[in-house]
């Protein structure tokens, strides 16, 4: 039998409101159609990664921080060539 595969909205709806405690783990599985075992540990990551939702970037976005810096860093390098190659052009044609 293949294990059910729950979306990370889901998830994350599960266990806001677990962390709510309006009602008991046993009452939100059978709501949502969930083994109580699955619950605790969504409601364990939700109360890690709170702080983290308003301090620092998520990981897509620092990648995308990291990648768009990388690429400006190597149009650096190709302009620091350019200008290094019209220096010398320009001197070797004595317009300097």
């Amino acid at each position: 039998m293949a294990r059910k595969q729950f979306s990370n909205e889901f998830k994350a709806k599960v266990a806001l409101e677990a962390l709510k405690g309006e009602k008991t783990i046993a009452q939100l599985s059978s709501e949502y159609g969930v083994h109580a075992s699955q619950i605790n540990p969504w409601k364990q990551q939700v109360r890690e990664k709170r702080p983290e939702l308003f301090g620092r970037p998520s990981g897509l976005d620092e990648q995308r921080r990291e990648a768009e810096q990388d690429r400006l860093y190597q149009q650096i390098g190709r302009l620091q060539v350019e200008v290094d190659w019209l220096r010398k052009k320009s001197k070797a044609l004595g317009l300097t």
